[in-house]
């Protein structure tokens, strides 16, 4: 046990610093990107399946409520929440619809749509994309490995070189978490920065 647990442990790590290495940029850039789109009101619609449909929940709720400070709410969307329209969406047309429907109801120009799937290949997660750009929402992308049907189709792709779901979906949350950092960092900021009346 103690060797599996130090295994595991080592290979989290390891990813996690190549991450450092390899994608600071990208980070940044989503960062920028959802911050550009609540700063503009716009709102973030977070969505993809499982484990990553938990995440799309816990991120929301960091940028509605707050991740350290207390700060304005942002507007974020998890659409994995509401059982009776994933399963009515599901049930009428296809599951692969589930998030399309949603963001083609929701949606508007200078939105974000924000993916997550670690194979990046997702159908309902791939076609949720496809319509946000055809609404002319901008597009993040959290995949693993290199990126599947994700690349090419998002405006921001991040991805985690690894093939176990479970070391992706925790570069995910890192990254997201920091994500969230950075913005809530911004906004209070720009909150101390205005003159007080």
């Amino acid at each position: 046990m103690r060797k599996k647990i130090t295994s595991e442990l080592r290979a989290s790590g390891e990813l996690m610093l190549h991450i450092a290495k390899e994608q600071i940029d990208s980070v940044i850039g989503a960062a920028e990107l959802a911050r550009k789109t609540m700063k503009s009101g716009g709102t973030v619609f977070i969505f993809g399946n499982g484990g990553s449909a938990s995440q799309a929940q816990h991120i929301a709720a960091e940028l509605v409520n707050r991740l350290r400070k207390t700060r304005r709410p942002l507007p974020a969307i998890a659409l994995t929440t509401d059982s009776s329209i994933l399963t009515s969406i599901a049930n009428d047309t296809s599951f692969q619809n589930v998030f399309s429907r949603q963001i083609e109801a929701l949606g508007r120009k200078g939105d974000l749509a924000w993916a997550i799937s670690t194979s990046g290949r997702s159908r309902n997660v791939i076609k949720a994309l496809e319509t946000a750009k055809s609404l002319k929402l901008s597009t993040l992308g959290f995949a693993g490995k290199s990126g599947g049907r994700m690349t090419g189709i998002t405006d921001r792709l991040i991805t985690v070189p690894s093939s176990s779901t479970a070391r992706v979906q925790e570069a995910h949350l890192t990254m997201a978490h920091i994500i969230c950092e950075l913005i809530e960092e911004d906004i209070l900021a720009e909150e101390s920065a205005k003159p007080r009346t």
